[in-house]
Parts: structure tokens; C-alpha cells; sequence
């Protein structure tokens, strides 16, 4: 099969295929984790990112022009991003879709470019890269690419080469980082990425795929201060608080920017729109603004819209009429429950804080660790954490929300830190702080190392240096076999988990527990800090620390409720 060029509606297609492949295995990519933990995982991760994508690129036309369709790409993927894996994922396509944007066919020269580009995008993300990984097999890819380029100007010979060889990479990971070895298995990213790839080569080869997007896939909730913090910043166009509507109309637009539209044009925008109506949301991003609001002036909304650029996918909805025609088809029993089901999903425009010199986002899971953190200062919660990686856009929002002059964000898990640190870098006119927290006991030690009256950088380095003055772990249990840091670990086994390394194995929750904490102890300890999550209690919590307690007379404990769903224990050793 010969097929030399393919335009912009080939590869939408492609991409389209590619993420309903990835999301038809994810589970697949799940089990390669090497901790067998019930988190958010790689292969969760992954589809979350890329399904973010798959909306915006399932809503351009069937033939879109290279483009807009690279925007789309690049633009829902980078906003959508979770976890390392994901944001890795995303930059290797803001990469391959910067090689691509700007011609109208990608011939094999074209294809081979842009696949370099999408590596060394995605190696720049990572500050430590490390071989054996997600990164490895791409760029096993991009060299093979580069092999082919001098051989052929076939693009299907060359991605079926392509794939056969990151197929062979992906088979040495194991050589490349010995605890993939240890645990029987290939890496997860890696994995994940051959499934996308495949997903676009079968269309490539013309075969029937699906490239329906449900447009609710990948999408999550996450709770942030006083509002709701949403994945997707759709608005559904159904909600009909009941017969009563203030504003008639559900009014949808984007936005083709015909010039920078700058932080001050983006407020007055959309303190206009607040002025005619409710429900708002206003999502800019470099060349194109996504509107909704509810009003009962529609062309209010596209006049002052239009001043901006020319006018896309516009939709209205008489949300009055909608309302009268459901209590017409339906029981009244029925029209009640499903408006008070659309009700509970509507966004909220969520209101901005008032100005303050410092300002804290954290990452959360478990009421009582929100209540912690909020205690401890924090302006904006993101729930989440270890069980759901919150993506770029879940930070970017709550960065929109403060009025700070300087933001300090606590990722409080390894998972999470690239997308904080993407979010930094396209925050606009805002002075952003990474804190290195890795896990919920980090995050508490740095806030309680902030102090009040210095300047922002000593602060982000008096935080970082309160991190590495504890030592954490977790206690939470197995979701199936394996084998990992020498130890044999069955499912529904009990796991203590320090730092990246597995410490205690055990049946028994109190036993387990007991033994990390044995484990992390050293001459110099002074406190122990049990934080209790769902499947534990206070009683419980109080029992390990009696037994500890007998063995070190100079330790003292302290016991809170962290409530955090997973992980029975958060441990802190100081």
C-alpha cells in the first residue's frame, strides 16, 4: 500500500483513532505499573490527557484545516494533562503538531521532523529524564524515523517501521531500569504510547475504526476552596434550574482572535458578559476564545465578541422553550429528578479571591487532610491527589481564581509535579511557585515552614528545606501479584511504602503499619505523625503508636484524621 501525503483530515482521523485505542486499553497499561497501589495510573492518566484532546479535535469539521487542527491537538492536550505520564504525552504532541502546523500534506521528510520534535519537546519537560521509560521508546521512534527517511516515501513502510522498532525498544525497558525487571514488566508509558500510535497506523491503513468521542470521556470532578473545580469547562446546555429561568438562552461561541487577546481585553470581556448574564465561562488560549453564558441578549454577546475576531461554531439554545417542551413529554416526577440531576452538574463561575501578598493552592485528599491544609493557610483546595491526578487546566483555574502576588502551589504527589510546572509556564503575569512536595506529609511540612515577611524565593526555598527534613509513608494494599523490591506481594496484600521503596509486607493493617514505621525510625527521631484515612480509625491509629511507643520512649506521636480514601495511613517521621 502506497499512500505518500495525507492532509489535516487523515491525521484528525488518525488522532481520533489513536485515542479510542489508548482509552480500549488503558486498564492494560494500568496493570504494568510497577507499585501494584490503587492510584490514578499510568494508563488512567494517559486517556484523561489525550481525551481532553480527542473533545476538541471531535468538534473541529471532518476536514479542518492543519492549523486549527494542530491548536486543537496541542492546545487540549497541554490543558488536559495528568500525571508525569500525561503531561510527557502532551508535550510530545505540542511538539510533533509545532512540526506540522504550518504546511497543508505531511509527506515521510515532513513526518520524520515533526516526530523529532515531539521528543526533544518532551525530553525539555523533564528535568532528570530517565531512560527505560515513556521517553525511550519515543525516541526509539523518532531514530528509526530518521533511518527511513533516506529509504522510502511511503509513510505506511515507514510507520510500520517505526512501530515494529519502538515495539522492540519498548521490550528492552526492562534492561534499561531494574526495577521494571524485578517486577515483570515493560513500561507502562511506553506501552501506552504504542497503543495511541497504533490506534492512528489502522487508520492509516484504511481499516474501519471507530472515531466517535463521547464527549463526557476523560473528564472529572475536583473540589477547590469554596467552588467546584471541573476537568471539562464545558458547560452542559440543558441545565433548566425549573420553570423559572433568569436567562433564557444558552449561548455558545469561539472565538478566532484576530489579534493578541492580553489579560486586561480577557477581564473586561468577561466582565461584560457577567454584566448580561450567568453560567460563564471564558477559556482563552493563544489564538481562539471559548465562550458560554446564559442571557437573554444573545447578540449582546456575539457584538461585543465579534469585536475581537470572527465567530465559530456558535450555538444558541432557548433553554425556556427546552423547559416547556420536557413538562410537556414527561411526568412531572420524572422532569423534577432530571432537573435537579442537571442542576448539580452546571459549572459555576467560580468568584475570584481578594488580594492578598501570598496565596496557597494545595492538593488534597480526605476531608480531614483539606482541613489540615486549610488550617494551615490554604486559600484554594484541589481534591485529588494520590486517587485522581488533577490536570494542567484544574491548576490553571485555580491560579485564575487568586489575587495574589505570589501563588505557591503544593503538587503533594510525585504524579503531579509536571503539571504543576506546566501550569506555571502558562500562567500569564503571575509570579508561580512549585513547591517539590511529593506526598501529603511534604505538603504540610512546607507550609509550616512558610514564614510570614520574606521574600517569595527564600520562602520557596525555606518550604523545599522543611520537605527534606521528614521522612513519609503510606500504608495502603496491593491490587494484584507481583514482585518489587524483593518482596512477594500477593493481592489485597498490606503494603508500607517509604519514599519509592516498599518496606513492609502483611496481612494485618496494625502489623504492617507497625513495621514501616520501624523501618523509618532512626536515632535522631523525635516525632511520629499517624494522619488515619477511610479505612482506618483513631482507636486503630492509637494501638501502633502504643507498640511503637513501648520500643521508643523518646519518640512522642501525634494522631490526626486525615480521611483520605486508599491509603489507611499518611505517616510522618521528624
Amino acid at each position: 500500500m502506497l499512500i505518500q501525503t495525507i492532509d489535516a483530515s487523515v491525521i484528525r482521523r488518525c488522532f481520533l483513532a489513536g485515542a479510542k485505542a489508548l482509552d480500549a486499553n488503558k486498564e492494560i497499561v494500568n496493570e504494568l505499573n510497577v507499585f501494584p497501589v490503587p492510584d490514578g495510573d499510568t494508563g488512567t492518566n494517559m486517556t484523561m490527557t489525550i481525551m481532553s484532546a480527542a473533545r476538541e479535535v471531535a468538534a473541529l469539521p471532518e476536514e479542518p484545516d492543519m492549523k486549527t487542527l494542530c491548536k486543537a491537538i496541542s492546545g487540549g492536550s497541554l490543558k488536559g494533562a495528568r500525571g508525569n505520564s500525561g503531561v510527557i504525552l502532551s508535550q510530545l504532541l505540542r511538539g510533533f503538531t509545532k512540526g506540522i502546523q504550518d504546511v497543508k500534506e505531511v509527506d515521510v521528510p515532513i513526518l520524520q521532523a515533526a516526530f523529532e520534535r515531539a521528543v526533544g519537546q518532551a525530553y525539555k519537560a523533564v528535568m532528570k529524564p530517565k531512560e527505560g521509560t515513556i521517553l525511550t521508546v519515543a525516541r526509539g521512534g523518532a531514530e528509526k524515523a530518521f533511518e527511513m527517511v533516506e529509504t522510502t516515501d511511503n509513510l505506511v513502510e515507514m510507520v510500520n517501521a517505526v512501530l515494529i522498532h519502538m515495539e522492540d525498544v519498548l521490550e528492552q525497558t526492562p534492561d534499561m531500569l531494574p526495577v521494571l525487571k524485578e517486577a515483570g514488566v515493560v513500561d507502562s508509558g511506553g506501552q501506552g504510547l504504542l497503543y495511541f500510535l497504533q490506534g492512528c497506523y489502522d487508520v492509516l491503513l484504511g481499516r474501519e475504526v471507530d472515531t466517535d468521542i463521547d464527549e463526557t470521556a476523560g473528564t472529572v470532578n475536583h473540589q477547590a476552596g469554596a467552588g467546584e473545580m471541573t476537568g471539562s469547562l464545558r458547560a452542559d446546555a440543558n441545565v433548566v434550574a425549573d420553570a423559572d429561568i433568569k436567562f433564557g438562552y444558552c449561548t455558545e461561541f469561539i472565538i478566532m482572535l484576530e489579534n493578541e487577546f492580553t489579560d486586561d481585553m480577557e477581564h473586561d470581556f468577561k466582565g461584560f458578559l457577567s454584566s448580561i448574564g450567568d453560567s460563564i465561562v471564558c477559556v482563552a488560549d493563544d489564538e481562539v476564545v471559548k465562550v458560554h453564558v446564559h442571557t437573554n441578549d444573545p447578540g449582546l454577546a456575539i457584538q461585543r465578541a465579534l469585536t475581537y475576531g470572527q465567530l465559530t461554531r456558535m450555538k444558541i439554545d432557548n433553554m425556556r422553550q427546552e423547559h416547556h417542551e420536557r413538562v410537556i413529554q414527561n411526568a412531572e416526577k420524572v422532569a423534577a429528578e432530571q432537573a435537579a440531576a442537571d442542576a448539580a452538574k452546571a459549572p459555576k463561575e467560580p468568584e475570584k479571591f481578594p488580594h492578598k501578598e501570598n496565596a496557597f493552592i494545595s492538593v488534597s485528599a480526605g476531608e480531614g487532610i483539606s482541613d489540615i491544609f486549610r488550617d494551615l493557610g490554604v486559600d484554594i483546595i484541589i481534591e485529588g491527589g494520590q486517587t485522581m491526578n488533577p490536570s494542567t487546566e484544574d491548576i490553571l483555574t485555580a491560579i485564575d481564581r487568586l489575587d495574589a502576588d505570589h501563588i505557591f502551589i503544593l503538587p503533594n504527589n510525585g504524579n503531579i509535579l509536571l503539571a504543576a510546572n506546566q501550569a506555571k509556564s502558562m500562567a500569564k503575569n503571575q509570579d508561580v511557585h512549585v513547591i517539590q512536595s511529593k506526598n501529603i506529609p511534604q505538603g504540610i511540612a512546607a507550609m509550616l515552614g512558610f514564614i510570614d515577611g520574606v521574600e517569595a524565593e527564600d520562602n520557596e526555598a525555606s518550604m523545599n528545606e522543611s520537605i527534606t527534613e521528614i521522612r513519609e509513608g503510606e500504608v495502603t494494599y496491593a491490587v494484584r501479584d507481583t514482585t518489587v523490591d524483593g518482596k512477594e506481594i500477593k493481592n489485597g496484600d498490606i503494603m508500607g511504602i517509604c519514599g519509592k521503596k516498599i518496606e513492609a509486607v502483611g496481612t494485618d493493617i496494625v502489623d504492617t503499619t507497625v513495621d514501616l514505621i520501624r523501618s523509618m525510625l532512626t536515632d535522631e527521631s523525635e516525632l511520629v505523625t499517624l494522619y488515619y484515612g477511610e479505612g482506618a480509625d483513631e482507636e486503630q491509629a492509637a494501638k501502633i503508636a502504643s507498640k511503637i511507643g513501648l520500643e521508643r520512649l523518646d519518640v512522642d506521636f501525634e494522631i490526626q484524621f486525615g480521611g483520605q480514601p486508599i491509603y489507611y495511613y499518611f505517616i510522618s517521621v521528624e
